[in-house]
């Protein structure tokens, strides 16, 4: 075994430390986590799927209230993902730059403690989409449905989209100004998700081209309308080499960013 084998395989123990790490510190508030993850499209699929149409409300011009539960758990699966990956990178990265020395100590490159916040991140994410599935299902009486005819796709998106979130998490946690962050990626997480077809589909906004056009830089869109191609296949989307193109590259742009600027802070 050469000197770089042992090398990487150190690497790898080392990262995988930390990220078991991350996960017992998480696993300590699992309950509160938890409640916290589903609480919110929970509500939602309660509001739009249950109250909505019991007091008159339309729900949507060209989807009926089955077919908008559809439309509505992909997003928010979407949503969830963005909201956890992003939250649990930048605002306890603020946090931990005055306390990483014991981390960045570890004989591996900085960046691997990078890529391990971002893992864990990713984690935490993936799980915290899959819990959207039951509290949709309960707040909309049963009508949730989830396909399982792209079991292959859908075992690919969702760990993407986590790590594309726990990415977008670590370059703003490094490039804002830890005074700024909290009010940033609120700010940054309402426009991404209202704008992301969350809550609609994609191709919905023909009607407005410009704001169509527009929401192409939103990774939250692709976000959401891959998963829809997964959970819903019966409904429009974009084309799946659109969408994992432009996934993974905001992923290796992202993360590239990100890691660069975290290695900067840290050793500054």
């Amino acid at each position: 075994m050469t000197p770089t084998d042992l090398s990487l395989r150190s690497e790898l123990k080392i990262t995988l430390a930390l990220i078991e790490r991350d996960l017992a510190v998480l696993w300590k508030e699992i309950a509160t986590v938890a409640v916290r993850i589903a609480l919110q499209p929970t509500l939602f699929a309660f509001v739009f799927v249950y109250v909505f149409p019991r007091i008159g409300q339309r729900i949507s011009a060209s989807h009926g209230s089955a077919d908008f539960v559809a439309v509505l758990l992909p997003g928010l699966m979407a949503s969830t993902l963005i909201f956890q990956g992003v939250t649990a990178v930048a605002a306890p990265l603020m946090a931990e730059f005055e306390s990483i020395e014991d981390r960045v100590m570890a004989p591996v490159p900085v960046e691997v403690v990078g890529v391990a916040k971002v893992i864990s991140a990713s984690i935490q994410a993936f799980f915290a989409a899959w819990l959207v599935v039951p509290a949709v299902w309960i707040a909309s009486g049963g009508q949730a449905q989830i396909s399982w005819k792209h079991p292959l796709h859908l075992l690919i998106i969702v760990p993407l989209c986590a790590l594309v979130s726990s990415a977008l998490g670590l370059l703003l946690g490094t490039v804002i100004s830890h005074r700024r962050v909290t009010y940033a990626v609120a700010l940054l997480q309402m426009t991404l998700t209202m704008l992301g077809c969350v809550y609609f589909l994609w191709t919905d906004l023909h009607a407005i081209p410009w704001l169509q056009l527009l929401t192409l830089v939103n990774p939250v869109v692709y976000m959401s309308e891959g998963l829809r191609a997964a959970v819903s296949p019966g409904l429009p989307h974009m084309p799946l080499l659109a969408i994992y193109g432009l996934l993974v590259t905001a992923l290796g742009v992202m993360l590239w960013v990100g890691l660069t600027k975290f290695k900067a802070r840290v050793l500054t």
